[in-house]
């Protein structure tokens, strides 16, 4: 487990955001996992994704990190931020563009007010 989490610390340490997820931001393998890499993919938002399905120690091991039971998890700045269902009410409400605006993310506010249009 402490590689898991060495692994886990280094990675979310290492870029201003990660999102652990299940596939990857080209080729999603799970519905949730897509949705939160589709919103960060519209909004601009440059992250690295950490692919779950490749090593179950650290599928097991970031839900350890973060007590969180579910994939997808997004860090903003080594800070866990939450999963799908947070992410998209974030996006939503105009929290997400909060964050970033805080962190220093750079992002496309106008994919970001396009998000909100289209789901208003």
């Amino acid at each position: 487990m402490t590689d898991a989490t060495t692994q886990i610390r280094e990675t979310i340490t290492a870029s201003d955001v990660v999102l652990f997820m299940k596939g990857t931001k080209e080729m999603p393998q799970c519905g949730f996992s897509s949705r939160v890499a589709g919103v960060l993919n519209y909004m601009g938002v440059e992250f690295n994704d950490v692919n779950v399905l490749a090593d179950e120690a650290l599928r097991q091991g970031i839900k350890e990190f973060s007590d969180w039971p579910t994939i997808p998890q997004l860090y903003v700045k080594g800070e866990f931020v939450g999963g799908c269902d947070i992410i998209t009410e974030m996006t939503l409400s105009g929290e997400l563009d909060t964050l970033f605006e805080q962190s220093g993310v750079t992002y496309d506010k106008d994919a970001a007010d396009k998000i909100r249009e289209a789901n208003g």
